[in-house]
């Protein structure tokens, strides 16, 4: 996913640069990718115009990076499934078992309780 997905759809990013998902998001911009914010106000965030729902998008996404709590989590994953996304991605924290079964049946991977600063320090690639 770090390598050869280039759009990000961020659940959960909103323009307050105190929140984790700003930062990854902006990590994430550093690192070459497109970051779609998905917040309900729909705010424009780091630049990129921000949408309410992954269904409002008008253009493919390659990951949708969930920032909500686990129990809230699995929610993203199913409509990440419905509007073709490549792959999901829950950050450091949030776990959903069954949705990860959901996600992988239908043939999108997943990762679950990780983030991509961590990833790319883990392969030696540090942000």
């Amino acid at each position: 996913m770090l390598d050869d997905c280039e759009t990000w759809a961020v659940v959960g990013l909103t323009p307050n640069p105190a929140r984790t998902a700003y930062s990854i998001a902006a990590l994430l911009q550093e690192r070459g990718k497109r970051v779609v914010p998905i917040n309900p106000d729909g705010a424009e965030v780091l630049g990129e115009q921000g949408y309410r729902t992954l269904a409002e998008v008008p253009f493919g996404i390659d990951v949708v990076d969930v920032f909500r709590r686990s129990e809230a989590a699995g929610e993203f994953a199913d409509q990440a499934v419905a509007v073709g996304a490549r792959a999901v991605w829950f950050q450091l924290g949030v776990v959903d078992e069954a949705a990860h079964a959901r996600t992988t049946a239908a043939g999108v991977p997943m990762v679950m309780d990780t983030c991509p600063a961590i990833e790319w320090r883990r392969r030696g690639d540090a942000p």
